[in-house]
């Protein structure tokens, strides 16, 4: 992938229903995200991430044939540079994103959020650097965590940890952002990034939305903490 910085975010939408598709490009497109293929199944959203090798993906969870859920499994087990895949859902999915998350999705999206909620949500995660919905994915992982689901996709062994940075993802994990971590820790927020990145790091995981199924899978945070 290339430099974020200046460069055009480019985009694949994927989901069975082309009404959809059509409203996401359209959205995207006015807002000046480009969208370089459409999918209307997960066959097709993997061949056209091998095609046109896009920034972030779109996800549906419910499609015809191959899911939303593999195809993003096998998307981002390939080599090189996978893209960001944002999943696609409805509340009565919560299952199916929790083990999307686990298996790396950066995040997942309603069906229902608004044009600049869309935008929004493709360019933070393009950039790497925020957890989308952090109340609501919290609160969704909460709910299976407590559900006792098997889900070690992603269990990381916490000892490679210093003491700080348990107490940053810690927090991290309860949904603040790094400004709050910032003022909570009594730190710059660039001596936060620096932490958030060394966790990332040292437990081989993608981006903040990891870090979170990490926290309550190793029982750092417990399902109900405030």
């Amino acid at each position: 992938m290339s430099d974020p910085v200046g460069d055009t975010v480019r985009v694949v939408v994927a989901d069975d229903q082309a009404l959809v598709r059509t409203g996401f490009r359209m959205i995207l497109t006015a807002d000046g995200l480009e969208v370089v293929a459409e999918a209307s199944n997960g066959t097709e959203a993997i061949d056209a991430v091998r095609r046109t090798r896009p920034d972030v993906v779109l996800m549906d969870i419910r499609m015809p044939g191959l899911d939303g859920l593999e195809a993003t499994r096998r998307i981002l087990a390939a080599d090189g540079d996978a893209p960001r895949v944002l999943m696609l859902t409805t509340f009565d999915l919560d299952e199916y994103v929790y083990a999307a998350l686990a298996a790396g999705a950066s995040g997942f999206l309603l069906k229902d959020v608004t044009p600049e909620q869309l935008t929004a949500a493709v360019r933070l995660v393009r950039a790497g650097d925020a957890l989308l919905a952090p109340s609501i994915t919290r609160r969704l992982v909460e709910r299976f965590a407590r559900g006792g689901k098997e889900t070690s996709v992603v269990h990381r062994d916490l000892a490679a940890l210093t003491p700080r940075e348990r107490e940053v993802l810690q927090m991290l994990a309860r949904g603040l952002s790094n400004a709050e971590l910032a003022a909570a820790f009594q730190l710059s927020e660039a001596t936060v990034k620096t932490h958030v990145a060394r966790i990332l790091g040292k437990l081989h995981l993608r981006d903040r939305v990891q870090a979170v199924v990490v926290a309550y899978e190793t029982g750092l945070v417990a399902p109900g903490e405030a």
